[in-house]
């Protein structure tokens, strides 16, 4: 394994030149199961393997290259989080009262200060967390060297409190890079269905733009470097996103899986696919 160092920019780091020239294709082929929801016969879950069992891992401030060019430290805090709702925009304001300047190297009371009014697609408006300026990054994001500790200043909140950060993270935060899509759908017999599909957030779930990104971890060799499955790793914010019962009827899956060994294994997991894309670091 390269060390990359403490953001995996520095200077004369032979990666640097085009990280995403080590991701894997966006297309391959994916292995997937269907069940129904244990305690619910209406909610049917529809869940990548291949994703779920790869073994990505965050590796902000450890060999991460950012979204965008020369700011590796920013990670995928480039730009603030969009809110999906208001309890969301609940959930954040009660765990940003928690925070002081001496946790919060951005301080800003109040809700109204430390989010702004944007829009998505360019047509409806919607609330976001600020960003630090005009080119800067997430205004809850600390510097990796400050005192108060780097990074999300939500996500050491949380830790400080002894509690999941997604209990005090944007929505989009906590659930990246995992991607649920829920729809009804109606069966031939007239019934309908709840399906949820847990997939990967690769660079297409984030619109056009996607394509752009200077990096994307979810596609990267050097990001699928975790001691355990995404299943594990992710228990918690899978539970959150189809229920504990659910959860655990798929750590079933997985596991039987496991044993037989999958069919389609992630590439970048895999150590990169035959097209060359990809390889072990």
């Amino acid at each position: 394994m390269v060390d990359l160092g403490a953001n995996g920019d520095e200077p004369g780091d032979p990666f640097e030149d085009d990280p995403r020239s080590r991701e894997v294709d966006l297309d391959f082929p994916r292995e997937w199961v269907e069940f129904l929801d244990p305690v619910d016969s209406e909610h049917l879950v529809r869940a990548d393997l291949t994703w779920l069992l790869s073994r990505w891992t965050c590796i902000f401030g450890r060999g991460c290259h950012g979204i965008a060019a020369g700011r590796a430290a920013d990670g995928c805090c480039t730009h603030g989080a969009f809110f999906t709702d208001a309890d969301d925009e609940k959930r954040v304001r009660a765990a940003a009262g928690k925070l002081s300047p001496a946790t919060w190297q951005h301080y800003r009371r109040g809700f109204a200060n430390y989010t702004e009014q944007d829009t998505i697609d360019g047509k409806s408006p919607a609330r976001r967390t600020a960003t630090q300026g005009e080119d800067g990054p997430c205004v809850f994001l600390n510097d990796l060297d400050f005192a108060g500790g780097g990074g999300c200043a939500l996500h050491a909140q949380a830790l400080r409190d002894g509690v999941h950060p997604l209990r005090y993270k944007p929505d989009v935060c906590w659930q990246l890079p995992v991607r649920r899509d829920q729809e009804w759908s109606k069966r031939p017999d007239g019934s309908k269905i709840l399906i949820s599909t847990l997939t990967e957030f690769d660079r297409r779930g984030w619109g056009s733009g996607g394509h752009d990104l200077h990096w994307w971890c979810t596609s990267s060799p050097e990001a699928h470097v975790g001691t355990e499955p995404m299943y594990v790793s992710y228990a918690a914010e899978l539970t959150e996103l189809i229920g504990q019962d659910a959860y655990d009827r798929l750590v079933e899956l997985c596991l039987a899986r496991e044993r037989t060994g999958l069919v389609a294994p992630h590439p970048a997991s895999a150590g990169g696919d035959d097209t060359g894309h990809g390889s072990n670091l």
